[in-house]
């Protein structure tokens, strides 16, 4: 049998099967930020490639080539999308500052999937807090989780 049909074990340099990342099926929109941040992934990634191919090293090359291929397919089909200046309702790239009923105040920039970071105070574009949020202005309110927020500042 040819050696092409025979399946190699651990301790014979088989790699584990990384699978892929997901790709998201909503449309990519990405803030100007976002896509700087997309096309460093990609470029420090190709470098990372380069190196583990120079050192032989199997296990990185899948890993790396894995997350290439996932920061590529976001590149290809990402959309900068920035809102109007002087818009008055809520759009992607916006950053939302909105009231809850015990008087507390949160902002919000409604940015692209892999730039959201709640703890740096962004949210994705199809997190329910930015879908509550969309065509609304200063002074309406959106109701997320049963709590209601009254939307308070725009800042583009």
């Amino acid at each position: 049998m040819s050696r092409a049909f025979t399946r190699e074990d651990d301790s014979d340099g088989q790699i584990a099967d990384i699978g892929e990342r997901p790709v998201s099926t909503h449309r990519n929109l990405v803030t100007a930020s976002g896509l700087a941040q997309i096309d460093s992934a990609v470029n420090e990634l190709r470098e990372e490639l380069a190196k583990a191919e120079a050192d032989a090293d199997r296990e990185r090359i899948a890993r790396v080539s894995r997350d290439l291929r996932y920061w590529s397919a976001r590149r290809e089909n990402a959309e900068l999308s920035e809102p109007e200046p002087g818009s008055e309702v809520v759009r992607f790239g916006m950053t939302v500052t909105v009231e809850g009923d015990d008087g507390k105040r949160k902002a919000w920039k409604i940015v692209g999937e892999d730039e959201a970071d709640a703890a740096k105070g962004s949210v994705s574009h199809v997190s329910p807090m930015a879908l509550a949020l969309f065509g609304k202005t200063v002074g309406e309110t959106a109701t997320v989780n049963g709590k209601e927020w009254e939307i308070v500042k725009l800042e583009i």
